[in-house]
């Protein structure tokens, strides 16, 4: 199985259940591992044969500008159906880890992974 990785995306957004979560944005940091449909690009050297993780990066940051969660769990549900809708992975583990959200912790997240591992 071929993966791209994305790691230590970090974005400021609005996340979380507590009032003063819901008033002012945390840095919330994104960490993706997503298959290739294929070894296609392997072979052929060319961007059309892959998954553009630039695109994906790019939409991952409009949606969470257009978007509003509560939960972790729920963030990172959204961003793995859209690199599996929009991108044609057959699988991709997102984890999403806020940073320093509590007095005595550095960071706190969640991971999970969807679709089928070829």
């Amino acid at each position: 199985m071929d993966v791209i990785f994305i790691t230590d995306l970090r974005l400021d957004i609005l996340i979380g259940v507590y009032d003063r979560e819901r008033k002012v944005p945390q840095t919330v940091q994104f960490d993706l591992e997503v298959a290739l449909p294929g070894r296609k690009a392997a072979q052929s050297d060319k961007l059309a044969d892959t998954l553009d993780y630039a695109a994906i990066v790019a939409r991952i940051e409009a949606s969470l500008r257009e978007n509003r969660f509560s939960l972790l769990e729920r963030v990172a549900e959204h961003i793995a159906g859209l690199v599996l809708r929009e991108f044609g992975a057959p699988w991709v583990k997102v984890s999403v880890t806020k940073l320093a959200p509590l007095r005595n912790v550095k960071r706190l997240g969640v991971t999970i992974e969807r679709g089928t591992k070829p």
